[in-house]
């Protein structure tokens, strides 16, 4: 993934910044697109779909989500600029 590559670049709100700047060009890069349904944010985090739909459930390790209609059918997206700002906030520096 780009992002481990890029945890060494930069230092401080400096770092925070570039980190943002960069995943954002390359998650509208690489989709093309406003937000992220479940499979390409998996892809994204690494995780599995069960574990988007567990984290959804659990209300909790997931950036904000848009639900778009009701009930079961509903499908979930992700903003491309919440995702930015989940992974600029969760990538730590050794």
């Amino acid at each position: 993934m780009l992002y481990n590559s890029l945890i060494q670049t930069k230092r401080g709100k400096k770092m925070e910044r570039y980190f943002s700047e960069k995943i954002y060009t390359e998650l509208t890069q690489r989709y093309n697109k406003a937000t992220l349904n479940k499979k390409e944010l998996s892809n994204e985090l690494g995780v599995s779909i069960s574990s988007i739909n567990s984290y959804i459930v659990k209300g909790t390790g997931i950036p904000e989500y848009i639900k778009v209609g009701t009930g079961k059918n509903g499908k979930v997206l992700f903003p491309v600029v919440n995702v930015v700002s989940y992974l600029s906030n969760t990538i730590k520096v050794a």
